[in-house]
């Protein structure tokens, strides 16, 4: 496992001048799990999942790129049952983003899992008002990371989009209100989500305010 761009904090400072991130949700992409993966995807810095991803898809991409590797939940992940009753309940080799801040590859970039409630008793799921919640449980550590990096965030990494960017008619798929906020209050560079199946045909990436905020289903190379 090889998560050493993500530990030493203080490379953060000062960020570097180019950098591509790898960025999956929600479908596995045959170009992806392939045995070409190191051709195609060998020069990526880093690899987001924005959710609802095999447990075993996420594990063989960061064993085949070995690079620091960054997760949240989406709404239908659940734990997956492999040959010898082997049970994964999370992706080996990466990182839960969830409530939490951290420094990768000199970017800083936090997480919020999951998507608005639509089903009692799911996990991964929430009302607007518990979106808020962990909006505002994050605040702390922007504001730490404004006092010593001079910003509060690079990318925010969530699994549904803000509302009224991305997002569908149907309640499922609605985005989270909380979101906006936290765009207009913290200024990240990007946000990049999953939820919405919206193939290239379709308009997947869209500046709102200060931020771009970037569909990766399936996947998407993004270049920082």
């Amino acid at each position: 496992m090889d998560n050493r761009g993500v530990r030493g904090r203080s490379s953060c400072s000062q960020e570097r001048a180019h950098l591509k991130i790898l960025g999956v949700s929600d479908e596995v992409a045959p170009s992806v799990y392939s045995r070409a993966i190191r051709d195609r995807f060998g020069d990526v810095d880093l690899v987001i999942s924005c959710g609802d991803l095999p447990y075993s898809y996420l594990e063989y991409i960061h064993t085949m790129l070995n690079v620091p590797s960054l997760y949240v939940h989406g709404n239908h992940d659940q734990p997956e049952y492999m040959a010898g009753g082997r049970r994964i309940t999370k992706p080996g080799g990466w990182i839960n983003l969830h409530g939490r801040t951290v420094c990768a590859k000199g970017l800083l970039v936090a997480g919020l899992q999951g998507s608005i409630r639509y089903k009692p008793g799911c996990p991964y799921q929430y009302s607007e008002a518990q979106m808020r919640l962990q909006v505002l449980a994050l605040v702390p550590r922007l504001l730490a990371n404004r006092a010593r990096y001079g910003r509060y965030l690079d990318v925010l990494v969530t699994h549904s989009p803000p509302l009224g960017v991305h997002d569908g008619q149907d309640f499922a798929h609605r985005g989270f209100r909380a979101l906006l906020y936290f765009i207009e209050r913290f200024r990240p560079r990007y946000l990049l989500h999953g939820h919405r199946h919206i193939h290239r045909t379709t308009r997947h990436r869209t500046r709102h305010m200060h931020t771009e905020v970037i569909n990766v289903y399936p996947y998407c190379v993004i270049e920082v």
